[in-house]
């Protein structure tokens, strides 16, 4: 176990969060908005909204109308000596989505990292990807995927890992952290709010504060597919990386 704890190093934990391009649907180009009212007569649409509505409620789920607006890093360290297991943690969230990413590449290009998230196989890890091209960034090794074999990509998934081969199956975040009793990180907002706390709020704090939350939680996880209690004592700490 000493061992496991020691690899965990190379592990850098992550959670995106992202919100429509624009705060109103006229403020895109021409040529986007005309792509996004496409986009929008294929949505689900019950309640016959119009595409501008459904702009500033789904738009930020899809990177060609949507941007990052924060991004929640963290990893462990072992001290052996005292037996204790530190998480240290990080948001990066500028007011210019390219300086978001620009210090994200920094620190995915600093050592040899696997990264792993909940559902990012999906959607972190190709958005972070996309975004990143969109705003002219090369993308750093880690997030360079074309060419290469599966086991060379080194991306870890807790929702995948759940699935056990099931791939019908999708189960939220908040339900493994039920399951393993590993507290919630839902305490504030939810990932349905951000656009509207980041834009009518202008609240950028909360959610980095949450999408840290989400970080946590996910290493949590990770940690209980290992066999360690879900309230296992960790010394989380809030800093740069």
């Amino acid at each position: 176990m000493a061992d496991f704890l020691s690899d965990l190093k190379d592990i850098l934990f992550l959670d995106i969060e992202t919100a429509s391009l624009t705060e109103q649907l006229d403020a895109l180009p021409s040529r986007v908005q005309e792509e996004w009212t496409k986009k929008s007569g294929q949505l689900s649409n019950e309640n016959n909204r119009s595409a501008e509505e459904l702009y500033f409620e789904k738009a930020g789920i899809y990177a060609e109308f949507g941007k990052v607006v924060c991004v929640g890093i963290g990893y462990f360290l072992y001290d052996p000596e005292q037996d204790q297991l530190q998480f240290r943690t990080k948001a990066i969230a500028c007011d210019e989505e390219h300086e978001t990413l620009l210090e994200l590449r920094a620190i995915l290009e600093k050592k040899h990292w696997t990264l792993c998230a909940h559902n990012g196989k999906e959607f972190d890890f190709p958005y972070l990807c996309r975004r990143m091209l969109i705003n002219r960034l090369p993308l750093p090794e880690v997030l360079q995927m074309a060419g290469k074999k599966p086991w060379e990509i080194r991306h870890l998934d807790t929702l995948e890992l759940w699935k056990f081969g099931d791939y019908k199956h999708y189960t939220r975040l908040e339900l493994l952290a039920a399951i393993f009793d590993i507290p919630s990180s839902k305490d504030n907002i939810d990932g349905s709010e951000v656009n509207s706390v980041f834009y009518k709020e202008k609240n950028l704090e909360a959610i980095a504060t949450y999408c840290l939350k989400d970080v946590e939680v996910t290493a949590r996880i990770y940690l209980a597919y290992q066999g360690l209690p879900g309230d296992m004592n960790i010394q989380v700490i809030r800093s740069g990386a």
